[in-house]
């Protein structure tokens, strides 16, 4: 059975008091139906926290990932739907919340070639609408989300948070912007944000976008795994670790204006990756190029591997789980829920 990010949590005898911090306390997570921010969502609501999820609107009604969890969960969230570029309404979901976890973002890197105003709307100026908001109500902590691909190719290994900052897609560009309006914000307003660099998360309930889950679900119903560059080097953290990696940043105390890589600190190519996948699930397949997939040149990352060092010393943090544990548990959701995947169809 899979372990839950509440499991691990538990699990972990450092967490504990991490735990009750969230306790009866009053939280938002913008972006809490996507991939890591319902496990966090769950994962407080496990803890005891009164949690607000925002959602971007839809006619549907569809709460995204928020979906998988069980029916307690449910009930006990809060969800608020509307859009994180409305300054109203962020004002009105950030009002009375002792912590805001802000995870709202657009963030496929082939789609922001095709629309890279997007995601300076929802990136940047989301961002603002959320640092603003906590400006002005006096919220006790906000935790932005960056990533490790604002930092683009590495220049040097393992990246430090001092690593320089390469805008190599659209989509990068506009999270080091968003970055930069929460310094900003610290640095002017002493606004207390600490911004998380995940490196790539995988794990359960993550989207076809990620490499990971296109390879077992192609593997579960093709012939053939179609995949961009194999060469890419990526650093995978488990969604589990990486939530708990957002619980300790909202409540280390000392860390306002930080920013703070959350990465294993080993890098291993896609094509790796792949061929790991396939062995668990003893399935062997040809791995093939689909032009189409293949980033432009000057805008792929090539190698990721973070320095962890920084949260070990100021959250006490470091990832549980390995790779291989963590890409079972990704296979049986994968197998589990093969209906949410269109693996005949490359999905920007």
């Amino acid at each position: 059975m899979a372990t839950s990010s509440w499991e691990t949590l538990k699990e972990n005898a450092g967490m504990m008091d991490l735990a009750s911090f969230y306790h009866g306390k009053n939280v938002l997570v913008t972006g809490a139906g996507g991939f890591i921010g319902s496990h966090l969502a769950e994962t407080l609501v496990r803890a005891g926290a009164n949690v607000t999820a925002m959602l971007k609107y839809g006619s549907s009604s569809h709460w995204g990932n928020l979906e998988h969890a069980e029916t307690a969960v449910k009930q006990s969230l809060c969800v608020v739907a509307g859009n994180v570029e409305d300054t109203d309404f962020v004002m009105g979901a950030v009002q009375g919340k002792d912590v805001v976890f802000h995870l709202a973002a657009l963030i496929a890197i082939p789609y922001s070639y095709v629309a890279p105003r997007s995601y300076v709307r929802t990136n940047v100026e989301g961002t603002l609408n959320v640092v603003e908001a906590a400006r002005r109500l006096g919220t006790v902590r906000v935790v932005h989300t960056s990533t490790s691909e604002v930092y683009g190719t590495a220049l040097r290994e393992p990246i430090d948070e001092d690593h320089p900052l390469q805008g190599q897609s659209p989509y990068s560009a506009s999270k080091i912007g968003a970055d930069k309006i929460a310094e900003s914000y610290y640095r002017s307003f002493s606004t207390p944000v600490v911004t998380l660099r995940p490196f790539n998360t995988f794990g359960p309930r993550q989207s076809a976008r990620a490499f990971i889950p296109t390879i077992i679900s192609q593997a579960l119903t093709r012939d053939v795994i179609e995949l961009g560059a194999l060469d890419p080097m990526r650093d995978m953290t488990f969604v589990g670790d990486t939530v708990s990696g957002f619980l300790a940043a909202g409540a280390a105390s000392g860390i306002e204006g930080q920013t703070i890589n959350l990465g294993t600190g080993s890098t291993a190519t896609i094509g790796d990756f792949a061929n790991k996948i396939l062995n668990l699930m003893n399935c062997d397949k040809p791995i093939v190029q689909d032009p189409k997939r293949i980033r432009p040149a000057d805008s792929e990352v090539f190698k990721l591997v973070s320095d962890n060092q920084k949260a070990k010393a100021l959250m006490a943090w470091s990832p549980e789980t390995t790779v291989e544990d963590g890409l079972n548990q990704t296979i049986a959701f994968v197998e589990k829920h093969i209906n949410l995947y269109r693996p005949a169809e490359y999905t920007v």
